[in-house]
């Protein structure tokens, strides 16, 4: 098959990627304001699109991270091929997840499917174990840090309105919320949006089309916020319903902590060039802030049920994407 042929395909699934991350995982930007009401879903979809499609164009270190840390592309004899298993693989996982309404990570499908694929092909000695364990640590660390900024920025909250007026302090937050929600939409893009736009540049390098992963074309970033921006558009409300109401009920001041808790956390990594899952570290601020609440309103049995998600996602893209590489391989 033409390389040109291959290149189109990859550039196909990683917007197909992008759009389906819009909806997967954006539905955790807005799941809080829509829950309190804040915000109604129209509204939250429209700014959150927005939002996304602004931070998406505005950087682009993780997108440098996702597409020469794990493996060069350069020297894999059959590049293309493996970035074509690794999407499809990652697909396959985030269409799963969302059906079930499942908050899992966009990020740890990708990395995993990438990893998976890459040592199908070239074996372990292709990867980059340092870009890889470092962009682990990435993973396994921000939520960690959400959890205890979510629990630390509501419990100051609680103490600061603690003789406050409840129905004053709801009125209140629920109007930063809107604030909130821009904020978290904006990291969103800034930072998941990237991993599509470091996808298609790993396929550009291995097609020989640019010599290096440390330029992102204008079209690429351009094309991959828009397919985020038309992902989020169509919303995705089963995820929403999970994280805005079934941890825990969730009160304007709590969505306020919790948004403004991830947001930072992502935003950071960005800056650092970092890729984070954005679900992970949505859904640890929104358990921290719960857990400063109440401990025991906190449905721990469903977080139980989404920590194991994120646990077994990257094993699982690996195992498939190298699976979907050897059969491709067939057809090579």
């Amino acid at each position: 098959m033409d390389i040109y042929i291959w290149v189109g395909i990859v550039i196909f699934l990683a917007l197909a990627f992008d759009f389906i991350n819009g909806f997967h995982d954006t539905a955790n930007a807005i799941a809080t304001s829509v829950s309190t009401r804040a915000l109604s879903p129209r509204m939250a979809i429209i700014l959150a699109s927005l939002m996304n499609f602004v931070g998406a164009v505005m950087f682009t270190g993780v997108a440098k991270t996702i597409g020469g840390k794990i493996a060069n592309p350069a020297n894999l004899d059959h590049g293309l091929q493996v970035v074509v298993a690794t999407l499809i693989g990652a697909i396959a996982w985030n269409l799963l997840t969302w059906w079930f309404g499942i908050p899992s990570s966009s990020s740890h499908a990708l990395i995993g499917a990438l990893t998976g694929a890459v040592v199908s092909s070239a074996g372990f000695d292709a990867i980059n174990s340092k870009g890889f364990i470092d962009i682990l640590k990435a993973l396994i660390f921000s939520p960690l840090i959400a959890f205890a900024g979510g629990f630390i920025v509501m419990w100051i909250l609680k103490q600061i309105f603690a003789k406050a007026n409840p129905h004053q302090i709801n009125k209140g937050f629920r109007s930063g919320q809107i604030l909130t929600a821009a904020f978290q939409s904006f990291t969103h893009g800034t930072n998941d949006a990237q991993k599509a736009m470091g996808i298609i540049t790993f396929a550009l390098v291995a097609a020989e089309i640019q010599d290096t992963t440390d330029y992102i074309p204008l079209w690429v970033k351009l094309s991959a916020a828009t397919a985020m921006a038309l992902g989020t558009s169509i919303g995705g409300w089963k995820i929403i319903k999970t994280m805005g109401t079934k941890i825990f009920k969730i009160e304007p001041i709590n969505g306020f902590a919790a948004d403004i808790t991830s947001a930072t956390v992502i935003l950071t990594a960005t800056m650092t060039h970092l890729p984070v899952s954005t679900t992970h570290v949505i859904t640890s601020s929104i358990l921290g802030v719960g857990s400063a609440k109440r401990f025991s309103a906190v449905k721990w049995d469903l977080a139980g049920r989404i920590i194991m998600s994120w646990i077994i996602t990257i094993p699982i893209t690996a195992v498939l994407a190298a699976l979907l590489y050897q059969l491709i391989a067939l057809f090579i």
